[in-house]
């Protein structure tokens, strides 16, 4: 079964409306650790919130691993992953921050205890209270 995850991005660099419109791209330029060591975990086919940090701070859309991660071919570290991702489908709205913090279910939430993480996994209830949430 595919797992889930949460990618965050500053849409003023690369938006979720930039990767609908290049249908795909390579996720690169994560350097945390942790994130690195999350990048890492991910498979082919597992499902992905893209997440506007910045003014937005909210997830936006859906898409999906094409690969597993692999060193980037463009660094001389072989600890720097990428992976390609492609679009999915945008939410049928936005669900914000502020809107995950006030749901009692999501206490629990990585996106909640550790903000400053780039990459992280979702849980399959997560997953459903925030799908569930774009459609009020």
């Amino acid at each position: 079964m595919a797992n889930r995850w949460l990618f965050k991005t500053e849409p003023s660099a690369y938006s979720f409306q930039q990767l609908e419109k290049d249908k795909q791209t390579v996720w690169d330029g994560v350097k945390n650790n942790l994130a690195l060591k999350n990048l890492s975990g991910i498979k082919k086919g597992d499902w992905i919130l893209i997440y506007h940090t910045g003014n937005e701070k909210a997830a936006v859309g859906v898409a999906q691993a094409l690969s597993g991660s692999y060193a980037d071919p463009a660094k001389k570290d072989p600890k720097l992953l990428v992976m390609g991702i492609e679009a999915v489908k945008p939410l049928p709205r936005p669900v914000t921050l502020s809107e995950m913090r006030s749901n009692s279910k999501l206490a629990g939430f990585v996106l909640l205890r550790l903000p400053r993480l780039s990459i992280m996994p979702v849980t399959d209830e997560q997953w459903r209270i925030i799908e569930e949430t774009a459609k009020k």
